[in-house]
Protein backbone atom coordinates (compact mmCIF):
# COMPACT_ATOMS: atom_id res chain seq x y z
CA UNK A 1 0.00 0.00 0.00
CA UNK A 2 1.47 3.54 -0.83
CA UNK A 3 2.07 6.17 1.98
CA UNK A 4 1.35 9.25 1.23
CA UNK A 5 3.72 12.42 2.79
CA UNK A 6 0.43 13.43 4.47
CA UNK A 7 0.14 10.66 6.55
CA UNK A 8 3.59 11.04 7.93
CA UNK A 9 4.43 15.20 8.13
CA UNK A 10 3.83 17.48 11.13
CA UNK A 11 0.86 19.31 10.53
CA UNK A 12 0.36 23.33 10.73
CA UNK A 13 4.02 24.54 10.40
CA UNK A 14 5.01 27.78 12.06
CA UNK A 15 6.05 29.93 8.60
CA UNK A 16 7.87 33.50 9.13
CA UNK A 17 8.08 36.28 6.05
CA UNK A 18 11.46 37.38 4.57
CA UNK A 19 11.60 40.21 6.10
CA UNK A 20 10.91 38.99 9.26
CA UNK A 21 14.27 39.62 12.02
CA UNK A 22 16.89 36.81 12.78
CA UNK A 23 15.75 37.82 16.57
CA UNK A 24 12.30 37.50 16.49
CA UNK A 25 13.01 33.71 14.39
CA UNK A 26 15.16 33.03 17.11
CA UNK A 27 12.31 33.64 19.32
CA UNK A 28 9.79 32.13 17.85
CA UNK A 29 11.99 29.05 17.64
CA UNK A 30 12.80 28.66 20.90
CA UNK A 31 8.99 29.76 22.47
CA UNK A 32 7.98 26.71 20.28
CA UNK A 33 11.22 24.41 20.80
CA UNK A 34 11.38 24.07 17.09
CA UNK A 35 14.94 23.69 15.24
CA UNK A 36 13.45 25.13 11.96
CA UNK A 37 11.13 26.98 10.47
CA UNK A 38 9.33 27.63 7.04
CA UNK A 39 9.93 30.82 4.95
CA UNK A 40 7.22 32.76 2.85
CA UNK A 41 7.28 36.12 1.00
CA UNK A 42 3.62 37.35 0.82
CA UNK A 43 2.31 33.55 2.13
CA UNK A 44 4.00 31.96 -0.12
CA UNK A 45 6.95 29.31 0.61
CA UNK A 46 10.26 30.31 -0.36
CA UNK A 47 12.86 28.49 2.05
CA UNK A 48 13.40 27.34 5.07
CA UNK A 49 15.29 28.21 7.90
CA UNK A 50 17.16 26.26 11.04
CA UNK A 51 19.02 27.08 14.29
CA UNK A 52 22.00 25.80 12.39
CA UNK A 53 21.71 28.29 9.77
CA UNK A 54 21.20 30.97 11.99
CA UNK A 55 24.26 30.42 14.13
CA UNK A 56 26.74 29.00 10.94
CA UNK A 57 25.32 31.36 8.74
CA UNK A 58 24.25 34.04 10.53
CA UNK A 59 25.87 35.03 14.07
CA UNK A 60 29.28 33.15 12.95
CA UNK A 61 29.55 35.40 9.91
CA UNK A 62 28.79 38.43 11.86
CA UNK A 63 25.04 39.15 10.28
CA UNK A 64 23.06 40.79 13.13
CA UNK A 65 20.30 40.13 14.98
CA UNK A 66 18.00 42.55 13.04
CA UNK A 67 18.87 41.19 9.09
CA UNK A 68 16.08 39.47 7.61
CA UNK A 69 15.62 35.80 7.70
CA UNK A 70 15.56 35.62 3.97
CA UNK A 71 19.34 36.27 3.78
CA UNK A 72 19.70 33.12 5.52
CA UNK A 73 16.50 30.93 4.23
CA UNK A 74 17.72 28.27 2.27
CA UNK A 75 17.51 29.12 -1.28
CA UNK A 76 16.77 26.24 -3.94
CA UNK A 77 14.23 24.71 -1.58
CA UNK A 78 12.97 21.13 -1.99
CA UNK A 79 9.34 20.95 -1.28
CA UNK A 80 6.97 17.96 -1.50
CA UNK A 81 2.93 18.09 -1.86
CA UNK A 82 0.33 16.31 0.84
CA UNK A 83 -0.48 13.98 -1.66
CA UNK A 84 3.40 12.48 -3.14
CA UNK A 85 4.37 9.24 -2.05
CA UNK A 86 6.80 8.62 0.68
CA UNK A 87 9.23 6.25 -0.95
CA UNK A 88 9.49 8.57 -3.68
CA UNK A 89 10.29 11.95 -1.35
CA UNK A 90 12.90 9.51 0.74
CA UNK A 91 14.48 9.06 -2.76
CA UNK A 92 14.57 12.93 -3.78
CA UNK A 93 15.50 13.92 0.30
CA UNK A 94 18.88 11.21 -0.44
CA UNK A 95 19.81 12.81 -3.77
CA UNK A 96 19.41 16.32 -2.43
CA UNK A 97 20.75 15.53 1.00
CA UNK A 98 18.19 17.31 2.94
CA UNK A 99 16.83 16.55 6.38
CA UNK A 100 13.70 18.26 6.26
CA UNK A 101 10.98 19.34 3.34
CA UNK A 102 8.19 21.60 3.75
CA UNK A 103 4.74 20.14 2.54
CA UNK A 104 3.16 22.74 0.42
CA UNK A 105 -0.09 23.02 -1.51
CA UNK A 106 -1.23 25.48 -3.86
CA UNK A 107 2.33 27.58 -2.46
CA UNK A 108 0.85 27.41 1.40
CA UNK A 109 2.72 25.34 3.36
CA UNK A 110 0.41 22.55 5.09
CA UNK A 111 3.24 20.69 7.07
CA UNK A 112 6.89 19.67 6.61
CA UNK A 113 8.06 16.01 6.82
CA UNK A 114 11.49 15.28 8.58
CA UNK A 115 13.70 12.31 8.64
CA UNK A 116 13.03 11.98 12.50
CA UNK A 117 9.36 12.03 11.12
CA UNK A 118 10.04 9.15 8.37
CA UNK A 119 12.15 7.38 11.00
CA UNK A 120 9.47 7.19 13.60
CA UNK A 121 6.82 5.88 11.36
CA UNK A 122 8.77 3.41 9.39
CA UNK A 123 11.88 2.24 11.58
CA UNK A 124 10.61 2.81 14.86
CA UNK A 125 13.28 1.06 16.68
CA UNK A 126 16.24 3.15 15.52
CA UNK A 127 18.42 5.58 17.30
CA UNK A 128 16.99 8.15 15.08
CA UNK A 129 13.29 7.16 15.74
CA UNK A 130 13.46 7.21 19.52
CA UNK A 131 15.77 10.80 19.47
CA UNK A 132 12.92 12.20 17.44
CA UNK A 133 10.16 11.15 19.36
CA UNK A 134 12.01 11.93 22.79
CA UNK A 135 10.89 14.71 24.92
CA UNK A 136 12.63 18.07 24.45
CA UNK A 137 15.24 18.28 26.90
CA UNK A 138 15.27 21.95 28.66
Amino acid sequence: MTRTVSELMTPHPTVVEVTDTLRSVAQTMAAQDLGSLVVAEDGTVVGIVTDRDLVVRGLAQGIGLDAPVGQLATGELVTVGPDDDVADVVRIMREQAVRRVPVVDGGQAVGVLSIGDLAAELDPRSALAEISEAPAQD
